[in-house]
């Protein structure tokens, strides 16, 4: 990639947050959506939670194969394929007449979605070569999904009660053929000096994996565990298939020499975590305010700005403590936010009260909005640049799967704790396992902030960066063997 003015590379990195504003603007929108959904559609808590998880289970698997396949054939073309398909899938779900074409929809939204934000990063990455400049780009992409946090119950919530629920997906229309125009008109293309050959095998281990774990998970309250067995079986199957198969590969869809660093094992096992901890989050909230509480969408919308105001005021402050100090106190503060928040609605109830309700949500907001710029910065620094498109998909993956998890098990845990009871009566007893789960998740991102952030976590990281870079010369040169 060229070398590019400063005021050329703050209008890729604009650019690029535009791919993540429609595709973290998509998530918010929804969750406040649902109860109107559910209502139209007659969806069970089950289908509901099939309208995210189907979103993110396709983005989760397709990511490491859309970010490999960027850095071979070009990253700006991908990602402008990437902006066309997520915007015609948006069409299709604002059009869906059933449930069931309504998850399809989702799921041909994802496939674009996957060629977006690990493409993007790859391209922030490449264009912001200085360590502090890249900390503070990631900073404000981070502050992008604050801003998706802010607008999404506030958008969705008016378009929800002035027009209907099929209205969210319009939103996506303009901002993704804006982002496709300024796409092709200022950001240069770029792809790695060798790509990396595809990994069919290994691309249908993931789908495996993905798959089957959480349909065992969402059906379980419904159809019992013994029904779904098999697919728990499929799943530790695939993962097995994959840690053999893969370090075989020269050029593997999983490296997994990556995990040899200890800050990039701990970005994407945070990752996870924080995630979940959102997907189940926002999933609980949304369901609570609206069903329990019995706000309209625009009411619940506005709920949830104690959440959005925090984080989109972090995002860029974790960023610049990045830049200037390293990721480990942003981590710290993000953790210790996160693991008092779901305490509070564990132990005391919050939402039973306005006020411990308010604090719980800008505590989560505080913690989720410091975690973002850590994860994403640990994950793509150290690393080879020609990796930067995988290294990017990892972390992106980690997301997403997070996020699938945390809405799964969440949602399996409410729906069994409710069973056949309304929502009004069983809910704050039948959450709160969803609330521990939740602190759990933060007591993660807290213990592995602190595990893999030291001088010991950085030295592994220098050495699996060297052993990456070997490797590279070794294939240019036609070595045999892997490092």
């Amino acid at each position: 990639m060229p070398e590019l003015s400063p005021r050329r590379r703050m209008l890729v990195l604009a650019i690029c947050c535009m791919s993540l504003l429609i595709v973290s603007l998509d998530n918010t929108v929804l969750n406040v959506a649902l109860p109107s959904m559910q209502r139209d559609l007659h969806a069970t808590t089950s289908g509901l939670q099939w309208t995210i998880d189907a979103y993110t289970l396709v983005l989760a698997s397709l990511l490491m194969l859309a970010g490999s396949t960027a850095d071979r054939i070009g990253r700006k073309r991908v990602f402008m394929a990437g902006l066309v398909v997520f915007t015609i899938g948006s069409v299709l779900c604002s059009l869906a007449p059933s449930l069931s074409l309504l998850v399809v929809f989702r799921m041909v939204q994802a496939i674009g979605g996957s060629m977006l934000n690990p493409v993007a990063m790859s391209i922030i990455t490449n264009t912001f070569t200085d360590a502090r400049e890249r900390a503070r780009a990631i900073g404000v992409w981070g502050a992008v999904v604050g801003i998706s946090m802010a607008l999404g119950p506030l958008v969705g919530g008016l378009l929800v009660q002035s027009v209907s629920w099929r209205a969210i997906f319009w939103i996506n229309l303009p901002i993704g053929l804006a982002a496709l125009l300024l796409t092709l008109r200022f950001v240069p293309e770029s792809r790695a000096p060798k790509g990396r050959r595809p990994d069919p095998v290994g691309q249908v281990l993931v789908i495996a994996l993905f798959g089957a774990l959480t349909y065992g998970i969402i059906q379980a309250p419904d159809s019992g565990l013994a029904s779904v067995a098999p697919y728990f079986v499929i799943a530790v199957a695939a993962l097995a298939a994959l840690l053999r198969y893969e370090p075989r590969r020269d050029e593997p869809l999983i490296d997994l020499r990556f995990f040899r660093s200890a800050p990039f094992s701990g970005a994407t096992v945070i990752a996870v975590s924080a995630f979940a901890a959102l997907g189940g989050f926002l999933f609980m909230s949304t369901l609570y305010l609206q069903n329990v509480r019995g706000l309209d969408a625009l009411h619940a919308g506005l709920w949830m700005l104690p959440m959005a105001a925090p984080t989109f005021l972090c995002a860029p402050l974790s960023g610049r403590l990045v830049g200037t100090r390293g990721p480990r106190l942003p981590l710290l503060i993000a953790g210790a936010a996160m693991t008092a928040s779901g305490l509070m609605f564990a132990l005391f109830e919050a939402e039973t009260s306005d006020s411990t309700l308010f604090i719980g949500y800008v505590l989560f907001g505080i913690g989720f909005g410091f975690v973002n710029a850590p994860i994403t910065n640990t994950a793509v620094s150290g690393m080879p640049r020609a990796q930067a498109g995988v290294a990017a998909a990892v972390a992106s993956t980690s997301r997403q799967l997070g996020q699938t998890l945390g809405v799964a098990v969440i949602g399996a845990v409410l729906a069994a704790g409710i069973g056949s009871s309304s929502y009004r009566s069983a809910f704050v007893a039948a959450a709160r396992p969803g609330w521990w789960i939740l602190t759990v998740c933060g007591l993660a991102v807290l213990t592995l902030g602190l595990l893999t952030s030291g001088r010991w976590a950085r030295r592994t990281a220098e050495h699996a960066a060297e052993r990456l870079e070997t490797a590279e010369i070794r294939q240019a040169v036609g070595a045999p063997g892997r490092v």
